[in-house]
């Protein structure tokens, strides 16, 4: 993966004001994926928006990372069921237009 994709957590830290000890959090419950390069630590630039969602639940709503990965779990839930129920909306199309 190419370095110039990849964020340095120390760089988001002090960006978002936040200890470096809350990224190793999201990691270890699995809601971001750290990356270690050359002895640093850094997250994919794609994993940012996410990111910012979990900071502003902890930090404006005070949500704790338990809560936030309930939140995110049942989002990815109701994605999942929002393409199943287009998926079967479609396969219902196929059989009200003949």
């Amino acid at each position: 993966m190419a370095a110039k994709n990849l964020i340095q957590i120390q760089t988001l830290c002090s960006h978002y004001n936040l200890e470096f000890s809350f990224f190793e959090d999201l990691n270890r419950i699995g809601l971001i994926e750290i990356e270690i390069v050359e002895q640093n630590k850094f997250i994919h630039q794609n994993q940012i928006g996410g990111l910012e969602k979990m900071i502003r639940l902890h930090n404006e709503l005070h949500v704790n990372l338990e809560g936030i990965d309930v939140v995110f779990n049942l989002l990815e839930k109701e994605r999942q069921l929002h393409n199943q129920l287009n998926a079967l909306k479609n396969r219902l199309r196929l059989y009200e237009n003949d």
